[in-house]
């Protein structure tokens, strides 16, 4: 049925059309108004204020005014509209977000140039600055009638979920790299590089702030704001250029905005939290997207806030300072942290000087007590000849220098050649190969380390003009293996092959190595031994010995 010649159909549609000329309309009536004012006021600023900077704000103001202008003339003529370029089911965030990026300069520079005027003389310049509050409250009131639009969209999806080509947003991922959370491991902690003490306490003094955006005015409202709250401010008109500036200079905190071109916010963002390097730096989003899905993405990405254009100073402060306040606390807790795992290397070095380390770990992971037996093990014993009569001799400081000297090359041999070292008592040194790992060479590497130690008391004497002798001996067979004490904790070795392997050196010949025949039977086919015959020992009555000279 028809009414007039129209079918309902039809009139639908015309009704539509109209409603969405009217809207025109009413964003156009704001928007004059702007443009009115603000001429005005150049006129007035012209003659009675003439500061560059502010006539310069002036003209941006008109400048934004003008471009919104003519966005709302193009996207709400009859021509448009008839044309179905737009209607009121395709209102996408992309035409929200196009509109408000001027209104978003206007309100911006105009509370600049509100605050200038206020601390000029505010009575002189009275009805100015009530032409541009009238030119604050007609920004404001259209954000208000854009907001409306947003009801008016019935089929319009969240702007996360379209490809729009222009800019090249698409839905991101989320990161796969968990931020925010330190792990410790056993005995260390994976945690970023931190702020020293002093500059984590002055971090809300003196934060180093980076500004993200491509809207050149956006980038100066944002950053001249920042820096009269007493931020080091640094910009960046893209993502690729934001990146960049990241990776080469250290920042506090980044404002990101989400619509660029190339690369997007969101991509950015990815970008940050999926690096271990850069994770830890907060950031804040900033948009004129008014879409709730759009916020819970940043936060679920990583951001630490999103921030709305155009800006409410008091919220601005207010967000800045509790990002970098969490920022601040978190420096603290990864400080506390490192020096908590610098201690723990501390006292991994000092137990794995005391004890071998799988044994260390074994006591790490709570094992109470630690008694194995080894059937077949190689037990070296060393003594300085004469050493005590040397002792009374020479200072105290230089006697521990001399014996520190000869120990300390003699741990760098037990290293080389795999070998554990048990203690010293005194001058003497005592080792074993064979545990807490065993070994099928451990004879040969005791072999090999007795003859390179005679060969480095050599070198030492040769340096230092000494003449120091050394006496080794060694013995191959079972021990027990064990730790002992409580809190001072001590690895050992008890048996007959240790007390044998005792008697070998006390009981041997300055500058040799004297070894059992067990050793003897071992060695025999890869070193060069010298029988000494059956000499007297302690607790075993005489034994065949022989000293050791070197491989074949």
């Amino acid at each position: 049925m028809s009414v007039a010649g129209i079918n309902s159909s039809e009139l639908n549609s015309f009704n539509k059309d109209n409603e969405l000329i009217d809207m025109g309309h009413d964003l156009l009536t704001p928007t004059s108004t702007i443009i009115a004012y603000t001429e005005m006021l150049l006129e007035y600023a012209n003659v009675h204020i003439l500061e560059s900077g502010f006539i310069s704000d002036l003209n941006k103001v008109l400048s934004a005014g003008e471009q919104l202008s003519n966005l709302i003339t193009q996207l709400f003529s009859k021509k448009s509209v008839s044309q179905g370029e737009i209607d009121l089911n395709n209102i996408t965030s992309e035409i929200r977000h196009n509109l408000r990026t001027p209104i978003n300069a206007i309100i911006g520079y105009g509370e600049m140039l509100l605050e200038d005027m206020e601390d000029m003389d505010a009575e002189e310049h009275k009805d100015a600055m009530l032409d541009l509050q009238k030119i604050l409250s007609s920004a404001r009131r259209l954000l208000t009638l854009i907001g409306d639009l947003s009801n008016l969209s019935k089929k319009s999806k969240p702007l996360l979920d379209q490809k729009i080509s222009n800019i090249g947003i698409v839905k991101p991922k989320k990161p796969a790299f968990k931020i925010n959370k330190v792990v410790p491991s056993t005995l260390g902690i994976d945690i970023p590089n931190i702020a020293a003490e002093d500059d984590i306490n002055n971090l809300s003094q003196n934060a180093s702030l980076l500004v993200v955006d491509d809207g050149e005015n956006n980038r100066e409202l944002l950053s001249r704001r920042l820096k009269k709250e007493g931020f080091e401010i640094d910009e960046a008109e893209n993502g690729l250029q934001a990146l960049e500036k990241i990776r080469t200079k250290k920042f506090d905190l980044v404002l990101l905005d989400i619509i660029m071109p190339e690369m997007n916010g969101y991509q950015v963002l990815e970008t940050i939290k999926t690096d271990k390097d850069l994770a830890q730096i907060p950031v804040i989003m900033i948009s004129a997207l008014d879409e709730i899905d759009s916020v819970v993405h940043c936060i679920e990405m990583g951001a630490e806030d999103y921030l709305q254009k155009p800006f409410n100073q008091v919220i601005l402060n207010a967000k800045i300072s509790a990002t970098l306040e969490r920022k601040r606390l978190r420096d603290r807790e990864l400080a506390f942290l490192k020096k908590l795992q610098i201690e723990q290397e501390k006292s991994e070095k000092l137990l794995l000087n005391i004890l071998p380390k799988a044994i260390a770990d074994r006591l790490k992971i709570g094992v109470h007590t630690i008694a194995d037996k080894f059937e077949d093990v190689t037990v070296l014993f060393s003594d300085l000849v004469g050493f005590t009569e040397l002792s009374a001799g020479v200072s105290a400081s230089d006697l521990v220098e001399k014996l520190n000297q000869i120990f300390i090359a003699f741990d760098r041999l037990s290293e080389k050649h795999g070998l554990e070292k048990i203690k010293t008592i005194g001058d003497a040194y005592m080792l074993v190969g064979g545990l807490p790992t065993p070994r099928d060479d451990h004879v040969e590497a005791v072999a090999d380390m007795a003859i390179e130690m005679l060969d480095e008391i050599a070198w030492l004497n040769e340096q230092n003009q000494e003449d120091f002798k050394i006496r080794i001996g060694m013995h191959t067979g079972p021990v027990v293996a064990g730790v002992i004490g409580k809190h001072k904790f001590n690895y050992d070795l008890w048996g007959d092959t240790v007390n044998t392997a005792s008697r070998m050196e006390s009981q041997g010949i300055p500058d040799e190595i004297q070894v059992s025949e067990v050793v003897y039977n071992r060695l025999k086919d890869k070193f060069f031994l010298e029988e000494r015959g059956l000499i007297p020992i302690k607790g075993k009555g005489k034994m065949n010995t022989y000293l050791l000279k070197g491989r074949k």
